[in-house]
């Protein structure tokens, strides 16, 4: 089975920026994506590929959490024509144990997650479903949106996990699956650009529905208005009964 084909291109990216340097504020949208996992599975290395196209070989465990930033414009999928400027601010948390209440603490102010392992650690896959309930259970909503990362796939000889097992783990929780690779870059950004699709697509609904109730209100309110304008005025009443 081959490797989930890329989205339609539905992003322009901007130049990016770490989180020292601050950004200004023309933008249309603030998303916050969470990327979650064991210690050592690739996050911070996959979010500076994405932010920066820059690989950090070398290991140096998160303490805690940081966080990195990146302009893009939006392009839905089915309106190509309309964009929005988004600033995303993508969560990088610490997998260890140790620092699991400071992660969940963010939990609900993400708008979608990347649940991220590592294809050559079995282990880190077993872990992914105590990582789902977490998040399913600390999240703002009920329903979530998700993205599996299968990260490490240009490790192909010390591979433990299938593709097969992990793309069919991805499906049975509704999720996406992508194999990517922090150290190529391949599919890391398409990752990131399926995960900001949905989230973009189910706040756009929340916003249609919000404009559609508004719009429903208002006509009702300016029914009543016309029916109260038509009702004849009622009869006053003289000291004999308005009979006289």
């Amino acid at each position: 089975m081959g490797i989930e084909e890329p989205p339609q291109s539905i992003l322009s990216t901007s130049k990016s920026s770490s989180s020292v340097a601050p950004m200004s504020t023309d933008y249309d949208y603030l998303v916050k994506l969470l990327a979650l996992g064991d210690s050592g599975v690739g996050k911070t290395s996959f979010l500076g590929q994405y932010t920066d196209e820059v690989f950090q070989s070398k290991f140096v465990s998160t303490v805690g959490i940081d966080f990195r930033e990146k302009r893009v414009i939006y392009r839905a999928p089915n309106n190509s024509a309309r964009a929005h400027r988004v600033h995303l601010q993508l969560w990088d948390t610490a997998g260890q144990e140790r620092f699991r209440s400071l992660t969940t603490a963010f939990f609900r102010d993400a708008m979608g997650f990347l649940l991220m392992f590592d294809v050559t650690n079995e282990d880190s896959f077993t872990h992914i479903r105590s990582w789902l309930e977490q998040l399913r259970t600390h999240a703002a909503t009920e329903t979530p949106d998700v993205v599996l990362c299968g990260n490490k796939a240009d490790l192909a000889t010390r591979r433990k996990v299938t593709e097969v097992r992990a793309r069919e783990f991805a499906k049975q929780h509704g999720m996406p699956y992508f194999e990517t690779s922090a150290a190529s870059g391949h599919n890391v950004a398409h990752c990131v650009e399926k995960l900001l699709e949905l989230v973009m697509t189910r706040m756009e609904e929340a916003v249609e529905k919000s404009r559609r109730a508004g719009a429903a209100h208002q006509k009702t309110i300016k029914r009543i208005v016309v029916q109260d304008s038509l009702e004849p005025p009622e009869t006053k009443r003289s000291g004999c009964g308005g009979w006289c």
